[in-house]
């Protein structure tokens, strides 16, 4: 359990770091109160954004000034952002060894940029996907990558000789139950031929994120990381809109060499600078990269795991056939049911319903489409396997004694009006 006082001063570091990042610090009062930080913490981030367009203002897309332009520990060089832009600085990972990052405008972003740049160097190729991995991936595969054959699979490992394809890809997804996870770096001998892991739902620190790198590298797997960074690398404040893919090298230093899989980076880059992918210098946070920010983002992540552990067992009993998935393996949020089926329509309601009433009593909640703030966000959740819609709570990083007061406020809220939202 986190007390109050903790809860605070852990806050206030947040507060500060954020504050020092200006050329010229903010006069601010002591916040005392989970709003009154989120309050500080988005007006403080704007002033970061404003500082940099008012001190870079020659970052226009054409670099016409010749000049160096920076975020912090960013450093930026371009002729044309949208098609050459490089960026160096720290990375948001904490992994040992050579890799190679390509930064994009979002996750979804990095995503399509790499499976279109797989269409230059493959055929075809069979991509298995664990239950429960992220929706929009899905769709995309499905949609508009047809040179990549989707199964999804909860080991990934069973019955891989009824692939039909000579190339095999295996998507481990953050969001997945732990089981396909365990399953996947277990397991000796892969038969796969490349790894894709998405890891947006853990903190970049993560041991799982290391724990799949050392896999990947004991079965001699060429390993690539995709990322949103807007969820839980800017401490609750969504900073930008930013993603990355990162391409982890062997022991040599190169991208697996003399594989079909040599020149991936390079089509990645070409395929983001084709799809106008690129992100904004505006949108690196300037406070990455620093002890204090590596501490903070981990503390964070702590507590909101704590939470939701705490709400997924509260849940559980007081909301008996109301509740869905309550313990998804990361530990970021958990879904809600009526006691007639939802859709997308009225999901989106009775989130928008539930936090404006528990907002107007003086509790942290929000309607908000995200996760990892530091207020309860609800919105509306399809679950990717059954296509069924359920609301989604996702936890903040609050102190135990306040999320527990909110946890109960959510199951009183739930249990008066049952989804009556919902359709028959």
């Amino acid at each position: 359990m986190e007390t109050s006082e903790a809860y605070l001063e852990r806050k206030r570091d947040e507060i500060r770091l954020l504050n020092n990042s200006l050329t010229t610090p903010l006069a601010l009062k002591d916040p005392r109160s989970p709003s009154e930080f989120v309050r500080q913490k988005f007006r403080l981030t704007a002033a970061l954004k404003a500082e940099h367009v008012l001190g870079d203002w020659t970052a226009t897309e054409t670099d016409w000034a010749g000049a160096q332009h920076r975020s912090g520990p960013f450093e930026f060089t371009y002729d044309y952002q949208r098609a050459d832009l490089d960026v160096r600085g720290p990375s948001f990972y904490e992994l040992n060894g050579t890799h190679e990052t390509v930064y994009t405008g979002s996750g979804m972003a990095a995503i399509a940029a790499l499976l279109f740049a797989l269409a230059r160097l493959i055929d075809h190729a069979d991509v298995v996907l664990p239950p429960g991995a992220y929706g929009e991936t899905q769709e995309l595969i499905e949609g508009y990558a047809r040179h990549l054959t989707l199964t999804t699979r909860d080991r990934p490992f069973e019955e891989t000789s009824a692939l039909g394809s000579l190339c095999r890809i295996m998507w481990i997804d953050s969001s997945s139950p732990d089981s396909s996870f365990e399953a996947a770096i277990h397991r000796g001998n892969s038969p796969f031929d490349l790894v894709i892991f998405d890891t947006t739902c853990l903190c970049a620190s993560s041991g799982r994120v290391r724990r799949v790198a050392e896999w990947a590298e004991r079965e001699n797997l060429p390993l690539v990381l995709v990322r949103s960074h807007t969820k839980l690398d800017s401490l609750g404040a969504e900073y930008g809109r930013l993603g990355s893919v990162v391409f982890i090298c062997d022991k040599s230093g190169c991208w697996a060499p003399k594989s079909r899989f040599e020149n991936l980076p390079t089509e990645m880059r070409n395929a983001v600078r084709l799809f106008g992918g690129a992100p904004l210098p505006a949108h690196f946070p300037p406070y990455v990269g620093t002890t204090a920010y590596r501490e903070l983002t981990r503390k964070r992540m702590a507590a909101i795991i704590r939470n939701s552990r705490r709400s997924s067992r509260y849940l559980a009993t007081s909301l008996p056939g109301l509740t869905a998935e309550l313990r998804f393996s990361h530990g970021l949020y958990v879904t809600l049911q009526g006691a007639r089926p939802l859709s997308e329509s009225t999901a989106r309601k009775a989130a928008a319903a539930m936090s404006d009433d528990l907002g107007r009593a003086g509790l942290p909640i929000r309607h908000a489409g995200s996760f990892g703030f530091d207020f309860a966000a609800t919105e509306w959740f399809r679950e990717p396997a059954t296509g069924r819609y359920f609301v989604r709570i996702s936890v903040p990083d609050l102190h135990t004694a306040l999320w527990d007061d909110l946890t109960r406020a959510i199951a009183e809220w739930w249990t008066a009006h049952e989804g009556r939202q919902g359709e028959a």
